[in-house]
């Protein structure tokens, strides 16, 4: 009997994830007023409870067939949809049909590890809908950021190795997909990059990694849904430690501008305490609608995944980072508070004695 490795195709789809971040928050009940976009529901399936849900459901809303080139898949036509989430983020989700042998689809991971041409499209499409939204967005501002994701699903069929086939009569091949990567891999990166695998049954599979995930499933909505949403997150944490970065420097300056000050009652701090406060609260709000967009209770399946997906992320290190910096933002806030203070202290002081030598003077003059 022939090997299936060398000789069969695998049909399945290809989906695409891209993430940008719109402002600091998206009312969805006005957004509504601009899109016909709807309030979406987490998917699930009987194993997953009805305590696994959005915190704060998303807006949903169907988008034209986007028309993508590229080697291997040649020009197709991506299915796609958009989500709103109201901490100010979207993710587009695009998908696309194959039906490839196990060499054409390393060679289809490989290209994906440039993704420009899904980034540029998605951020083509979406232009006419940030536009129309920016009234329902506080701040609007469309940073140069961006988070990609893609997970090959593998739709099985009889003459599909099983799961446990493929892990163990293609590891390198499973590992290849997932990290993006054309070449053959070591076998400790191999060992690496399927580390991290689930099953739910014998017949399904979810091997996730940084760049790139396989489900072998017929029916996987909730988990795609969780691996876009994980992928929403990472942009949303990689965009407040930015922001905490450059408002840390400035901080920073704010401080050493207070120290080399040789008149200190005339400058002006009002403002930029005022600033530093703002910041704390919005840096907080941020984070934990970011963080808690997901409720996840108990250990269910879906819940695993997302762990899983979060240990690939590293989002607990990028939330650690972040909490740090807001800590030592805190600090900053309270030392310039604190000099502050003293600068109003010693212009009182500074007034009072004026006042007394003037009644000084007054007296010494009108004897």
């Amino acid at each position: 009997m022939p090997d299936f490795g060398t000789t069969g195709l695998f049909s399945g789809l290809l989906h695409s994830f891209v993430a940008f971040d719109w402002g600091d928050e998206i009312d969805l009940s006005r957004a509504r007023q601009h899109i016909p976009a709807e309030l979406h529901a987490l998917p699930r399936k009987p194993r997953t409870p009805p305590s696994i849900a959005y915190e704060s459901p998303p807006l949903r809303l169907g988008l034209p067939p986007l028309e993508i080139s590229m080697p291997v898949l040649g020009s197709v036509s991506a299915s796609a949809d958009l989500t709103i989430f109201d901490f100010g983020t979207v993710s587009v989700g695009l998908v696309i049909g194959y039906r490839l042998s196990k060499e054409d689809l390393t060679r289809l991971a490989g290209v994906l590890s440039e993704p420009t041409v899904f980034v540029q499209r998605a951020r083509e499409t979406l232009e006419p809908y940030f536009r129309s939204l920016q009234p329902a967005i506080e701040k609007p501002l469309w940073i140069d950021l961006s988070e990609e994701y893609f997970v090959f699903q593998i739709v099985p069929d009889e003459a599909t190795p099983r799961p446990a086939q493929l892990v163990a009569q293609f590891p390198g091949w499973l590992a290849s997909l997932v990290r993006l990567e054309p070449d053959p891999l070591s076998d400790t990166e191999i060992a690496e990059a399927l580390r991290l695998r689930l099953s739910y049954s014998s017949e399904d599979l979810i091997v996730a990694d940084w760049a790139a995930a396989v489900v072998v499933d017929r029916e996987c909505s909730e988990i795609l849904e969780t691996i876009a949403l994980a992928n929403l997150q990472l942009l949303e944490y990689r965009h407040i430690d930015q922001a905490l970065d450059r408002r840390l420097k400035a901080a920073y300056g704010l401080i050493h501008q207070l120290k080399r000050t040789r008149l200190p009652i005339w400058r002006r701090h009002v403002q930029p305490i005022r600033d530093l406060g703002e910041l704390k609260v919005e840096v907080n709000e941020m984070f934990e609608r970011a963080s808690g967009a997901l409720t996840l209770v108990g250990d269910p399946y879906v819940a695993r995944v997302y762990q899983q997906l979060s240990a690939r992320f590293h989002l607990e290190q990028w939330g650690q980072n972040i909490r740090r910096s807001i800590s030592i933002l805190e600090g900053i806030y309270q030392v310039v508070s604190d000099q502050a203070a003293m600068y109003r202290t010693e212009t009182i002081e500074i007034v009072v004695m004026l006042l007394i030598l003037i009644e000084i003077l007054m007296a010494i003059f009108r004897h």
